[in-house]
């Protein structure tokens, strides 16, 4: 980071520090988890007391969104406060395509971002990443490169097992070194499910918080991924829930949301802690029994139907949320940068459009702020959500060809002309749904009636102005390059785990759906 950034960082920033204690902020995400999945949500086995007891105490948002229906851009949005298509966490290799960060992908978060903890590293807190990073798995990208002071965790998703000669394994870090790989010092039995990774995530909280509780205000960004394929959790949850082995890995990471609610209850912060519980994106449905349950959503993950990008929220922050509260707001993961910026007394950035509103209001006061809710897939605007309404300018599930190979993103749910396999453009006269009264985009607001005439216009000219002022950032996955794998991460050499990768041969990513 150069000086004439950071100096230009600084600006955007308060010096002095307010009056009152810095809240402290904490961010539960999960990965892939539907907006189903929890009891409070309706999930009839009601396996999720602590979620479900986090709810009654605080706030539930049922309107609230990812950025994108997929991982890496999510999150990569959650930390910047922007949309996908301004940070560059998207992919012009295909039109309108879902991309996120393989071990060989080239690009990362881009150092021009002003990520999350880079500005509360300025307001006088310590971050700590736990579990996925995701933004890039390039020294230069990872987590203490952009304002994190800890990080337990890995840069990419635990697929595996690898070789390590065609593949690498994926590294565990602690802080900037590799201390070990998934599969190898980290064990992840795919036959069984059995791994004791969330619970050395939930005592990596318990600690950091510890640590933490009586010096300076801290942020803690739990980004635990037992519910991704291959779905895993220890051997205490093993087999007990009704759901399966996708139910087990809700269970321990619900009993991990209540260790960590009462260590800081029992610490006495409680009050001056916002937490925040959401998931990524929306269930992979195509994983079947192995994935999320979206409720009465269309379609999954990778889809801009609700589905995919509608996700379980809840905030928690005894003394300044009322308790068993539901809010309308429509939110997003963007907001949360904006949110907690404005409560930590610092600014934003006034240099670029950020996306995510102050939900202060929202959360303190129970205000509903009007404001649309942009769909992107890829490179492309996919729909807008104003009020209660949606309009989809372009629809399409996934690929005929890979359908035809049993990847299914909307199993049961076809709806002719909607749930379509191949990219359909409806910019002209886009599709109208209202989402109270059809939350599964079942049923289209016929173009001829007074209330489509009404709604659209309004709709269309927000997405006009939005298209006018959108300036796309450089797209960072569009490339990929084998010897950019994890073969030599930093720290390697201290453990005598480095790998001897291949030589450089850049060549255009391909997602096939």
């Amino acid at each position: 980071m150069s000086l004439a950034f950071v100096l230009l960082l600084g600006c955007w920033i308060q010096s002095a520090a307010t009056q009152q204690q810095k809240p402290n902020f904490i961010i539960m995400l999960m990965d892939d988890m539907g907006w189903g999945d929890l009891g409070v949500f309706g999930e009839p086995s009601k396996e999720t007391p602590n979620l479900d007891r986090m709810a009654s105490q605080g706030m539930l948002l049922p309107d609230f969104y990812s950025a994108n229906p997929i991982c890496s851009p999510s999150r990569a949005s959650l930390l910047s406060g922007r949309l996908p298509i301004r940070n560059g966490f998207y992919t012009t290799n295909a039109h309108a395509h879902d991309s996120y960060t393989p071990q060989d992908i080239v690009g990362g978060i881009p150092d021009t971002e002003i990520l999350l903890p880079e500005v509360l590293q300025k307001l006088g807190y310590r971050s700590k990443i736990i579990g996925k990073w995701h933004l890039g798995q390039q020294p230069q990208y990872h987590p203490l490169m952009h304002g994190f002071d800890e990080w337990f965790g890995a840069p990419n998703c635990h697929f595996g097992p690898f070789d390590d000669k065609t593949q690498p394994n994926i590294p565990v870090f602690r802080d900037a070194d590799m201390i070990g790989r998934y599969y190898e010092d980290y064990l992840i039995d795919k036959k069984t499910g059995e791994s004791n990774l969330t619970q050395i995530f939930i005592q990596e909280a318990l600690t950091f918080i510890e640590q933490q509780a009586n010096k300076k205000p801290f942020f803690l960004y739990w980004a635990v991924d037992a519910t991704h394929e291959p779905v895993y959790a220890s051997t205490k949850f093993l087999g007990k829930s009704q759901r399966g082995r996708y139910g087990d890995a809700v269970q321990e990471l619900d009993y991990g949301v209540g260790q960590i609610l009462q260590k800081v209850n029992e610490l006495g912060i409680a009050n001056d802690t916002l937490v925040i519980f959401s998931s990524d994106n929306g269930g992979a449905t195509y994983a079947k029994e192995m994935g999320g349950n979206n409720g009465p959503f269309l379609c999954g993950k990778q889809t801009t139907f609700e589905g995919g990008v509608r996700e379980p929220t809840i905030a928690y922050m005894p003394g300044r949320i009322p308790a068993g509260v539901v809010s309308h707001q429509l939110g997003s993961l963007m907001d949360l940068y904006t949110t907690f910026i404005t409560l930590a007394g610092g600014k934003i950035p006034t240099d670029r459009i950020v996306d995510g509103i102050d939900l202060s209001p929202s959360l303190f006061k129970h205000a509903v702020q009007e404001r649309p809710i942009f769909y992107y897939r890829g490179n492309e605007l996919m729909a807008v959500r104003l009020r209660q309404y949606k309009a989809h300018f372009w629809t399409w599930t996934n690929g005929l060809d890979e359908f035809n190979k049993g990847i299914n993103f909307c199993p049961g749910e076809e709806i002719e002309g909607v749930t379509t396999h191949e990219q359909m453009n409806h910019t002209a006269e886009p599709l109208l749904f209202h989402l109270g009264r059809d939350p599964g985009e079942k049923y289209i607001i016929k173009p001829s009636s007074p209330e489509y005439k009404q709604v659209i216009q309004e709709i269309m000219m927000i997405a006009d102005d939005h298209r006018k002022k959108l300036v796309p950032g450089v797209p960072q996955l569009n490339m990929c390059d084998e010897s950019v794998m994890n073969w030599a991460p930093p720290g390697c050499h201290k453990i005598e785990r480095c790998l001897q990768g291949p030589k450089s041969k850049p060549y255009k990513c391909f997602w096939p759906h």
